[in-house]
């Protein structure tokens, strides 16, 4: 693959739950159809539309301090992930004009958010016009940026694509679109990385970094503590050519040029049409 592909603006969203076993993520199996990614479990999120940067006080909630800091991603990032969360997994980030979470809990509520989720994703339909119709705010805020991955040229397609920590808001329970995800469910990170060990699940490098440094936290409280706390910098994985297999070092690799001190596998190879720790391979 060209090193000319586009690259494009992009949001994804980890929505955190507490459990009593420990917290869980939630993850949506892509499309075996789409050309990125395709059959892996991920965090629901997708590009950033032009429309997204339209986010002014009127129907958006902006977070405390503001989202003018140089190192905070643009409004646009945020709108494109609470929008995509409710594309992707019809999980809604808004308040009410009494500052209450949306409830999406019967059947009716239900009815109607999923009609818009299919006229947002279809274009008929534009998010802010969902959220002006049920007079909400959308809540930037809810959501806290903690880390940047910058997909490498190898993919069909390219991503500078801002991670968001946020729980599930209350009387909501996600379900995925059954477009371009086909299956969706909530797991323990440690459950998640599991299921990839034992080759049940593909989980993309990103994805697989993300559940390793979630999967110590004993609450989404302290998850989102970190999340707020942390300094993000930019990830760009490195391919290589090992012996004739293609490898993929992540930041933190003694042979990646960014230097940084993690805590998950810094090196896979791709095998069976997936990349895996290669610590794991035979």
């Amino acid at each position: 693959m060209s090193a000319d592909v586009p690259v494009r603006p992009a949001s994804t969203v980890v929505v955190l739950r507490d459990m009593p076993g420990g917290p869980e993520v939630f993850l949506v199996r892509r499309n075996l159809t789409i050309a990125f990614m395709a059959g892996a479990h991920v965090f629901p999120g997708g590009r950033v539309d032009a429309a997204d940067a339209d986010c002014d006080a009127a129907w958006c909630e902006l977070p405390e301090g503001g989202t003018s800091s140089p190192a905070a991603p643009p409004p646009a990032f945020r709108v494109a992930a609470l929008r995509e969360l409710f594309e992707e997994a019809g999980l809604l980030l808004a308040r009410n004009a009494a500052g209450d979470w949306i409830t999406i809990d019967d059947d009716a509520a239900r009815a109607r958010f999923a009609r818009d989720r299919d006229e947002i994703h279809s274009g008929h339909v534009t998010f802010r016009s969902v959220i002006e119709r049920e007079g909400l705010r959308l809540a930037l805020g809810a959501i806290v940026p903690f880390a940047r991955w910058l997909t490498p040229p190898i993919e069909v397609r390219r991503f500078d694509t801002w991670f968001f920590l946020t729980r599930v808001p209350p009387n909501q329970r996600p379900v995925h679109d059954a477009h371009e995800s086909v299956d969706s469910e909530w797991l323990r990170p440690a459950a998640a990385l599991a299921r990839a060990r034992s080759g049940s699940m593909h989980l993309p490098p990103p994805t697989w970094a993300t559940l390793r440094e979630l999967e110590g936290f004993p609450s989404s409280d302290a998850a989102m503590t970190w999340a707020a706390t942390r300094s993000v910098a930019m990830r760009e994985p490195v391919v290589v050519d090992e012996n004739g297999a293609r490898e993929i070092l992540l930041p933190g690799d003694p042979r990646h040029p960014q230097r940084e001190a993690v805590s998950f596998e810094t090196r896979f190879v791709w095998v069976d049409d997936r990349w895996l720790p290669h610590t794991f391979i035979r």
